[in-house]
């Protein structure tokens, strides 16, 4: 198979064009040819070494966490699925030549679900991740109704999908993000606030007695902020900022979930998500993908690798 891979730790130069053997199919795992790849920072990260300590990684190194694609194969056991079933996948099991920037991935059944049938490829992979990151992020701390709800960088790949839950949810949304990103905040019915110095002081003059819970996208002092209006730490979360554990919030990183992917894709079948995409490159130029990733890490809409969507 085709895949992009690095020999050794490095930036988007290190990324290469290359043949590499067809992954083995594990018993409860299938095997899927991927038609779309949704590119994330922490891809990048990983592929520098950022994440050692956290991720078992292995040369040469496949990047990529999510994908759609189509049933190819059944390991012994893996019965959830038919040979053609169209799937999304937050396949997160090991760097060994496991990535989804690659024609095929072997993919252990907790990690896919169905894909939204009404979707493309290109969108459809980019709901795995992002989509897994901010439903349990809004679990983690019991979004509900009638809850206010700040969400740091709203307008973001994550941020945008978790405003919509919450709103699902029949929370008000007070989201942060750019100016250039306020209507767009608006259409997902959040209100919308810049972000930066004062903004504890703006989050009060929409809520002058609070807001109920806090989403963090962004990191920097979102936490510390946060916490000068939410009364409970425990009803912050965030996926940037390592020290929320120690400021009594939490600190959330995206698990494997079928029945909370399905759950997503459901959402997004019914109409009831959207995942906005930036633009899509073929698989060959990933370094390009990572280039404007690392160019704007602030554009509205996600960044795709075109594989096979044929």
């Amino acid at each position: 198979m085709k895949a992009i891979a690095l020999r050794h730790y490095g930036d988007a130069d290190a990324l290469e064009l290359t043949e590499q053997p067809t992954p083995a199919v594990a018993p409860g795992e299938f095997l899927v040819r991927v038609k779309a790849a949704g590119v994330n920072p922490a891809d990048a990260k990983i592929a520098v070494g950022n994440l050692d300590g956290m991720m078992v990684t292995h040369f040469p190194l496949i990047p990529g966490f999510e994908m759609s694609g189509v049933v190819e194969a059944r390991g012994f056991g893996a019965t959830e699925f038919e040979i053609g079933d169209e799937v999304i996948g937050f396949v997160l099991k090991d760097w060994a030549q496991n990535g989804t920037y690659a024609e095929l991935v072997s993919a252990p059944v907790r990690t896919l679900a169905r894909k939204p049938a009404s979707w493309d490829w290109a969108h459809a992979a980019c709901l795995p991740l992002n989509g897994l990151t901010a439903y349990q992020a809004v679990e983690r701390v019991g979004i509900g109704e009638g809850d206010t709800v700040l969400v740091h960088a709203a307008a973001g790949g994550v941020g945008t999908l978790a405003v919509q839950l919450a709103a699902l949810r029949g929370a008000h949304v007070i989201g942060t993000a750019s100016e250039r990103n306020h209507d767009h905040l608006r259409a997902l019915g959040a209100t919308p606030l810049t972000y930066g110095e004062g903004l504890a002081d703006r989050v009060r003059g929409l809520a002058p007695e609070g807001v109920d819970a806090a989403l963090d996208f962004f990191g920097g002092d979102a936490v510390a902020v946060s916490r000068k209006v939410v009364q409970d730490p425990a009803r912050i979360a965030s996926v940037a900022d390592i020290t929320a554990p120690e400021q009594g919030a939490h600190l959330v990183w995206a698990r494997a979930n079928a029945e909370e992917l399905a759950e997503v894709a459901a959402l997004a079948e019914a109409g009831r998500l959207s995942v906005p995409v930036n633009r899509s490159f073929p698989l060959e130029r990933a370094a390009d993908a990572w280039r404007l990733l690392h160019a704007d890490n602030r554009a509205r809409g996600r960044i795709v690798l075109d594989i096979d969507a044929t």
